[in-house]
């Protein structure tokens, strides 16, 4: 079992940026690929970003996000990163950590495939 915590969320203008962690505890051997789907409200949920432990490899947000949406880890703490710049009201949503032993079972958005976090808002207004 891997527990994932985030933190970061909360209330930014546009043009704003927010920094999302998320720590995984117990068995972080299951956590080889980490990262961040999201969820607005009435919508289905999308990948936005993930990265490996074991070689760096970063699988990357798609158009409307790259360049402002960085993903990090640091193996040490078992943490992964979500770095959101330039902020659009579009951005809007529940942003949740995943963790799983493989990049097709991270890529699936069940909630029964790899490991979640709570989920923490971000909410895009001025």
């Amino acid at each position: 079992q891997v527990t994932l915590v985030e933190s970061g969320g909360g209330l930014v203008q546009p043009g704003g940026s927010l920094r999302l962690s998320c720590v995984a505890s117990g068995r972080t051997f299951s956590a080889a690929v980490m990262g961040w789907f999201r969820q607005a409200p009435g919508q289905a949920r999308e990948f936005v970003a993930a990265i490996s432990g074991s070689d760096g490899t970063i699988y990357p947000t798609d158009s409307s996000r790259k360049g402002r949406f960085i993903v990090s880890r640091d193996g040490a703490k078992n943490t992964v990163y979500l770095q959101m710049n330039d902020l659009k009201s579009e951005d809007t949503a529940v942003y949740y950590c995943k963790a799983a032993i493989s990049v097709t079972r991270f890529m699936s958005t069940s909630s029964e495939v790899g490991y979640w976090g709570q989920g923490t808002q971000v909410t895009v207004s001025s």
